[in-house]
């Protein structure tokens, strides 16, 4: 262990290798079934067995791994049918959240939402994968939250893992350098009021993810 790993808490030391971790299973450095070996881990950052565990554990909860018996924590696998599934049910529940949301949209939501935007262009331009993603489901889940359904948000919660891994392979093949202005079109189409046209909008954009076969 280096010196300022000395002087972090546990808990810091935890999320930085929760970080790494989540990010390599997102964009596909650490592939489906891959063992993540505790002792590996620790050896690798310098560290105690302790974090590693806390980081695996926050993992397991949101699905990126599973236990194996005799294998211990592999990242979890992902498959075309899960996604379809998936996407369907995005497809509705975020209709809704959009619907419930634009007539209690602010001028300040709008500056929010811009805000997400930049923050995306500025992570497109320097290629940090993970945090597009984060953006990209930040200001989708911009709409969950304000819709104020606990149930939906609950759903949305759940489902942004998995979605994100998905979207971490389509950005693999096709360009994020028009991520940011393709949102820029669904805020131009919640500003003018209209639900329905703002719905249409958001599904469109929702199709424009090509379905990639993941098996």
């Amino acid at each position: 262990m280096t010196d300022k790993q000395m002087l972090l808490p546990i808990s810091s030391i935890s999320e930085s290798v929760y970080a790494a971790l989540k990010k390599d299973i997102i964009d596909g450095t650490l592939h489906p079934g891959h063992r993540l070996i505790v002792l590996e881990i620790a050896g690798k950052y310098q560290i105690s067995q302790a974090p590693v565990r806390e980081a695996l554990e926050r993992l397991k909860q949101e699905g990126l791994i599973v236990g194996q018996p005799n294998k211990g924590s592999v990242v979890s696998s992902i498959t075309s049918k899960e996604i379809k599934d998936l996407f369907v049910l995005r497809e509705i529940i975020e209709s809704f959240a959009v619907k419930q949301s634009i007539s209690l949209l602010t001028d300040q939501d709008y500056i929010n939402l811009e805000q997400i935007l930049t923050e995306m262009e500025a992570a497109i331009q320097i290629n940090d994968s993970l945090a597009i993603l984060e953006k990209d489901m930040e200001f989708h889940g911009y709409f969950f939250t304000l819709c104020d359904n606990g149930a939906i948000l609950e759903l949305w919660h759940r489902m942004r893992t998995t979605i994100m891994r998905f979207m971490a392979i389509s950005n693999r093949h096709y360009s994020t350098e028009k991520l940011a202005e393709w949102h820029l079109q669904l805020i131009a189409a919640l500003k003018t009021g209209d639900a329905r046209l703002a719905e249409n909008k958001f599904i469109e954009h929702m199709h424009a993810y090509k379905m990639i076969d993941l098996n």
